[in-house]
């Protein structure tokens, strides 16, 4: 998003300075915020930050959770054997902390006609890639995209449901194994060009789809560099 000139700001629960540096040296602007996703009033203090130095919101992008180590995620456990903090972790901070952000950005994006809101979702909603409550927790995601599109339409407000590729993030890449094909992995930066891209469109192109980056990127043109061929 920086690289498409946005100011973009960006929430972790801990300093996260340096990402912001790492994004700055592009033609935009990144402005960490500490923000606990948990937190409903830390929520609303950051978008009170937003709409105080911005005055606006163009685009909210829905990222943040709690998951176990990806091994665990994406392993093959029964859900009998789950503990209950692995299905609050995804679901509190995971879908309650979509609706909660996605409640402040309608508000803004409602008064001034227009916005996009990307929820980052996964194949996990229709195929069983991982355990229960991850892929429960999509489809839920999912869904509720369709609904909030349905009632944001009429304001001129796009609300999308995104399945990212794998992407060779440090995480991903340190949990792959000798079998692991990370040559057919995405860039981290891929599915932020998608949205960019997106947004440059009509904000009510897809709106309440739920579409796989890669699909979407093959339909605005956008490159994935970063796959390495066969």
């Amino acid at each position: 998003m920086a690289e498409a000139g946005a100011t973009v700001y960006v929430t972790g629960r801990s300093s996260i300075v340096e990402t912001a540096a790492l994004a700055s040296a592009s033609a935009g602007t990144v402005i960490p915020l500490v923000c606990d996703h948990r937190d409903d009033e830390a929520v609303a203090a950051a978008f009170r930050v937003i709409e105080g130095r911005e005055g606006r919101l163009d685009l909210l992008i829905n990222n943040a959770t709690a998951v176990p180590e990806l091994h665990l995620l994406f392993g093959e456990r029964p859900f009998w054997e789950l503990q209950p903090s692995e299905w609050d972790g995804l679901f509190t901070v995971g879908l309650r902390s979509h609706f909660i952000a996605s409640q402040h950005a309608a508000r803004l994006m409602v008064r001034d006609r227009g916005g996009l809101i990307a929820n980052i979702s996964s194949a996990g909603a229709k195929t069983k890639i991982g355990i229960v409550p991850y892929g429960v927790g999509k489809a839920a995601l999912d869904h509720m995209t369709a609904e909030m599109a349905q009632e944001l339409r009429q304001y001129g407000v796009g609300v999308v449901s995104l399945w990212p590729p794998p992407s060779r993030t440090e995480g991903m890449l340190a949990d792959a194994t000798d079998d692991t094909d990370t040559a057919a992995w995405s860039s981290p930066l891929f599915t932020g060009h998608v949205i960019a891209a997106l947004a440059a469109t009509n904000p009510l192109q897809r709106s309440g789809e739920a579409v796989s980056v890669r699909a979407l990127a093959a339909e605005l043109g956008v490159a994935d560099d970063a796959v390495i061929p066969a």
